[in-house]
Formats: C-alpha cells, structure tokens, sequence
C-alpha cells in the first residue's frame, strides 16, 4: 500500500547505495510490488552515500515510475554505511525498520513474513529483532569463506547467538536503533548491541542471489582489518553497557 503524505507508515525499508545506477530501478520496481501486497500503509528511504555515477538520477526516475513512496536523501561525500543507515532511520516515520541491500541481491519478498514475526512479539510486548539468515551464498568462493570466518570469530567472541550477523535483511524498532551509540561498523553488529538493549533474536531464513550487475565496493582484507577492529569496540561496549532497556513514551 502506498503511503499518502500525511499517513502515518507503519514499516520503512530503508537501503544505502552508492555506485548501484543500474541496480536502483530493477531493485525497486520488486520492492513496490512486495510492498503493494502490505494491508498497512510503507514508505521507501533510501539514501545515496556519495555515488560519483548516476544513481541518485535512477533514484529520481524510480520514483516517477515504480516506486512512488520513495523518499530520496543524498550525501555529499561517501560517510559509510553505518552513517548513511542513520540518516535514513532518523529521517523514517515508521516504528519499524526493515533494512536490505541495493545490488539485486536480498529478496523482498522475505520482508512481510519478517514484519508479521515482529508484530507477534510485540503483542506478547518483546522487543524483536528479526535477522533473515542467508543459505546458500551467491558470492564468489573467497567472499564466502572471508564470511564465514568472520561469523564464526564473531560468534565465538560476541556470544550473540546469530549465525549470519552481517545479513542485510533485518528488522527491528525504528527507537531501538536511535537509542544505540553510533559508530561506522555497527550494521555488522546489530544481534550482540541490541541484545544489551532487552532486544530478542529472531532468525528466519532467505535466498540470497546474485548481485543484479557491478561488483562490491568491499574488499576481503579491507572488511577484515575493519572487523577486527569494530569487533574489539564492542566487546568493550557490552562489557561497559548497562542499558535496561530503550525509553518509550508512556
């Protein structure tokens, strides 16, 4: 269901690209027909980190032709994708937040199901954060054993229960994320911190496919080198962390 202006969303699919022209239209036109099949009303945020190609244009024309919800933010210089997430989840005005990849290679589809899981919980008033496990990688041989280590060094570390912490495709309260501290790196490590904040994991699973056309901008050693240094940030941010909860509005 589209959302008219003055609607109140009640799910936000927030993505961050940058270099992604020929990624944008094909990625949106089948989020809005996911988003379409919706009985409450969504909203589209996605925001540009930067790119020196034509994707904010693409991002002009998806939403004259596919994706009429769509609301377009742009940063002047590449800040990251921790940073262009904040941007997009501060600017939202769902309470929930489902977040996906730009390259093709997330299923949307996977999103609704995600969204009935959450209002479940928060019936039984838990704090849900869903993470759509992907089986089956699509990527290169190298990218998916860098992964897998990277999982398991985590996992063994952080003790956060999720097998695929770095999936794209989670869902989560808008004011839980707000609520969190901010740095670069910390999409990777959504399942250890918001678990500190009375969060419960929820994985389900999803395909995962292959990036529509282009390449990463991530590098196995450059994802590596920064990993191990976020990784050893938050370990001292759960050992130090005392939060009992995120602030609600009573």
């Amino acid at each position: 269901m589209t959302t008219p202006a003055h609607s109140q969303p009640q799910l936000a699919v927030v993505i961050t690209v940058f270099n992604e022209a020929e990624n944008v239209i094909p990625v949106c036109q089948e989020l809005g027909s996911i988003l379409a099949s919706l009985s409450s009303p969504n909203e589209v945020v996605i925001v540009d980190d930067g790119s020196s190609d034509a994707t904010l244009e693409k991002l002009f024309e998806a939403r004259r032709t596919v994706l009429p919800q769509l609301r377009i933010f742009s940063h002047s210089r590449r800040l990251g994708k921790s940073a262009s997430l904040r941007t997009a989840i501060q600017a939202a005005r769902a309470p929930w937040i489902a977040t996906m990849d730009g390259d093709g290679q997330d299923d949307p589809a996977t999103i609704p199901h995600m969204l009935q899981t959450a209002l479940a919980y928060d019936k039984q008033c838990k704090i849900p954060l869903i993470v759509a496990v992907r089986r089956h990688r699509r990527d290169r041989l190298s990218r998916r054993v860098a992964t897998l280590c990277a999982n398991k060094l985590r996992s063994f570390i952080l003790k956060d229960g999720c097998p695929d912490t770095g999936a794209p495709l989670k869902l989560f309260p808008r004011d839980l994320f707000l609520a969190m501290p901010q740095f670069e790196g910390l999409h990777r490590f959504l399942p250890a911190l918001m678990n500190r904040y009375g969060a419960q994991l929820v994985c389900l699973t999803t395909q995962h496919r292959h990036r529509l056309s282009g390449s990463s901008k991530y590098t196995n050693l450059g994802r590596a080198i920064a990993g191990i240094r976020d990784l050893l940030g938050v370990l001292w941010l759960q050992a130090r962390a005392r939060p009992s909860g995120y602030p609600t509005e009573l």
